[in-house]
């Protein structure tokens, strides 16, 4: 039976971070303009590393290539998703992501972006752009190119425990005082469109991609589903997100001891709120807000005890 890989996070530092990922999680940020906790990771730009068991010291990369068996032998030449956590002290830039096709053939052979967005906690009456509102390409580029930011970008409301599909090809803002936790491909490839004119350090404009920004973005836009599908057992309720081509997403809050099976190739864990016990065979290991581990393939019955909130999600 195999152990759960408990993982040490990447930070990544951002002109848009803050010190959220220490004040909430208690992390060991690298600054106060930490904008990204990378918990659970394949990928070359900040790969998680194993800090238990047999495996400790070992990067999930070097895992994927060498012991696939621990990920039921999924077949995808690279770990296929990333799991962050986002401190969005300030705007981050309106981008857009390519899908898998436009990526492999202008990225180096790099993975797409479909992601999806959990709010944690978000300030009183925080937004993001989501979408927009063009009907047609050519009336996109106009709106581009006259910068006509307010009337393109479609601007949301919205509050913690909100959810968010977001395909490759929509554009998108993750805005000020939002803490948020991603599900994303594993992909580090963003096209900004629009920067609010911030300057560096030095003075210079951040880059825009807009020539490969327009040629990936879907229009018209279209909002996804937010009917999300909720299940209640013993000790558990499990609230399905989205289940679709890259991963599917569940929030499970667990309230006393709940009984589970693996039966996926590997399912990714991430504590959001509370602690308590997870139960594996005769091995019991605590856990807490801010923990991050990937249950591995032939897992097989497990259990939960505590008070917990937790993301899981599994390609």
């Amino acid at each position: 039976m195999c152990q759960p890989l408990f993982l040490e996070p990447i930070y990544q530092e951002r002109i848009w971070g803050g010190t959220a990922l220490r004040d909430q999680f208690g992390y060991q940020i690298p600054s106060e303009q930490t904008g990204e906790c990378w918990a659970i990771s394949g990928h070359p730009n900040g790969q998680s590393v194993v800090k238990n068991g047999p495996h400790s010291g070992k990067t999930i990369g070097e895992l994927w290539k060498t012991n696939r068996a621990l990920f039921g032998n999924y077949p995808s030449e690279v770990f296929p998703l990333l799991t962050k956590i986002l401190d969005a002290d300030a705007d981050l830039s309106v981008q857009v992501h390519p899908d898998d096709k436009y990526a492999k053939l202008h990225e180096n052979g790099e993975l797409g972006k479909t992601e999806c967005w959990y709010i944690i906690d978000c300030k009183d009456n925080a937004e993001l752009v989501y979408g927009h509102t063009a009907s047609a390409k050519e009336e996109f580029i106009r709106q581009v190119e006259a910068g006509k930011w307010n009337e393109l970008l479609q601007r949301v409301k919205i509050k913690p425990g909100d959810f968010f599909y977001v395909p490759s090809g929509t554009v998108h803002a993750i805005c000020e005082g939002t803490l948020v936790l991603e599900t994303q491909q594993s992909s580090d490839t963003t096209y900004r469109v629009y920067d609010y004119d911030r300057t560096d350090q030095g003075g210079n404009k951040r880059e825009l991609h807009l020539e490969k920004a327009i040629e990936v973005t879907t229009v018209p836009h279209t909002d996804a589903k937010t009917e999300f599908d909720v299940q209640e057992k013993s000790g558990v309720k499990i609230t399905t997100f989205v289940e679709a081509e890259y991963f599917s997403v569940y929030k499970w809050d667990v309230n006393g001891e709940a009984d589970f099976n693996q039966d996926k190739p590997f399912l990714l864990f991430s504590i959001l709120n509370g602690e308590g016990l997870l139960k594996v065979g005769e091995e019991s290991y605590p856990i807490r807000k801010g923990d991050h581990f990937i249950m591995p393939a032939n897992s097989g019955d497990f259990a939960m005890e505590g008070k917990l909130e937790i993301i899981v999600s599994h390609p």
